[in-house]
């Protein structure tokens, strides 16, 4: 799947544009704002702004200026059998985009090309804005097979297909593995730790949504903030149900991990799920934690993000914020500092490296088209990781020290193990 996905993603080009910008649920005001008479061009399918404004065109200039486009710009051994889709973004009526689908039509039967089952309506919207895309996809014999299948999903049908078979099974199985599990002691406790701390997560989120959309928008979509929130909500609700049921802070986070990945939607959804999942696996169900579980939390942490994500230093994101956190966390635990000096010391360079994104231009993710609007802004994705590093360590250093029986680990000191579950 994922070498198909890649090659389909390969053969693939979309251009869209936007006589008006959309409005996020709550906010009084649009992303953007596009002058009367003009067109904004190379918007981001999110509701991020073009990159450039034009003359309001006729269609068939419309048609012309994004054919042309596209067909400029078409993969290293593409045929001549293209799949054409014609995506209304919100508020553009169904007849003019079919107006516009037969004078493109024309345009790429006049280039030579065959249009394979095309598409035409609102099959990826962005909220009430106004515009549409062009999207071709130049088939080979695997892809055009594909293609043509029938499919049956929420958001897209298309010919018949026999009833899929349920989940019940699946769920079932899942549920008897959480209910066979008896959790420790010492991974009971630290899974309510874990589930104080994400309540406090959602404080500073909720605390600072605006201030997050307000710096997405700059250069993206502007939904960091409302993502954030949505995710730590279902966070929350999960790590406290995990939480009554007596399970373990490995199962705490995985399904507090599970559910921000699924609530949250995005990009920042899918990273921070992954995280706080891949952090639950490296903590697990045992007899007692150190110093070095923490240590190996915090490297799973970040090596879900990194590998998931696929940046680097300097790319303007959540990562340079990340790696100067885990770097001096782990140096400090190496140094034999307290567990919580460690966590305030991270969430400080974590803060400091967030404030630096200003002066980096975005090389991943939605803000990269847009590198010159986002220079002299911190990275949204950077800010809220520093955030909540530093709620996070204020909380720990606030929740007073309960005396608790020694365990091996403990009574040795052992590879930090004399330091504390909180």
């Amino acid at each position: 799947m994922e070498r198909l996905a890649i090659k389909t993603n390969h053969r693939t080009r979309s251009l869209g544009v936007a006589f008006g910008g959309c409005t996020l649920p709550g906010a009084d005001a649009p992303l953007f704002t596009v002058p009367a008479g003009q067109m904004s061009l190379g918007l981001g399918i999110h509701g991020e702004p073009g990159i450039s404004e034009h003359p309001l065109p006729t269609a068939s200039e419309l048609a012309e200026l994004l054919v042309s486009r596209l067909l400029a710009d078409k993969p290293d051994g593409a045929g001549t059998r293209v799949v054409a889709i014609v995506n209304g973004l919100g508020t553009v009526k169904y007849d003019e985009l079919f107006l516009l689908f037969g004078k493109i039509e024309k345009l790429l039967d006049a280039a030579g090309l065959t249009v394979v089952d095309p598409e035409c309506g609102e099959l990826v919207t962005s909220l009430d804005m106004s515009g549409l895309s062009l999207t071709l996809l130049w088939l080979d014999e695997e892809l055009e097979r594909y293609w043509a299948a029938p499919a049956d999903t929420p958001a897209f049908r298309k010919g018949n297909l026999a009833p899929r078979a349920r989940r019940e099974l699946a769920a079932a199985d899942e549920t008897a593995a959480e209910e066979a599990e008896q959790a420790t002691t010492a991974a009971a406790d630290l899974g309510r730790q874990a589930a104080a701390v994400f309540a406090q997560v959602r404080d500073v989120v909720v605390d600072h949504e605006e201030e997050l959309g307000n710096l997405d928008a700059i250069a993206g979509d502007g939904d960091h903030g409302i993502g954030m929130r949505r995710g730590v909500d279902a966070a929350v609700a999960a790590a406290e149900q995990s939480v009554a049921a007596g399970a373990s802070v490995g199962r705490v986070l995985t399904a507090a991990g599970e559910a921000w990945s699924e609530r949250a939607g995005g990009t920042s959804g899918a990273l921070w799920g992954s995280a706080v999942i891949a952090a639950g696996l490296a903590l697990g169900n045992r007899d007692s934690y150190s110093g070095q579980d923490a240590a190996a939390a915090v490297t799973a942490f970040v090596d879900a993000i990194t590998e998931l994500g696929k940046a680097e230093p300097g790319d303007k994101t959540m990562v340079d914020a990340l790696l100067p956190f885990r770097e001096t966390f782990l140096g400090a635990l190496d140094g034999g500092a307290p567990l919580r000096d460690a966590l305030a010391a991270a969430a400080a360079a974590a803060q400091t490296a967030a404030d630096r994104t200003a002066d980096l231009r975005p090389l991943k993710g939605r803000a990269r088209p847009l590198a010159e609007k986002s220079l002299g802004h911190p990275d949204p994705g950077a800010v809220s990781f520093a955030l909540i590093s530093e709620r996070i360590a204020r909380h720990l250093a606030s929740v007073r020290a309960k005396p608790e029986p020694a365990t091996p680990d403990t009574a040795s000191g052992a590879g930090n193990g004399a330091q504390r579950n909180d």
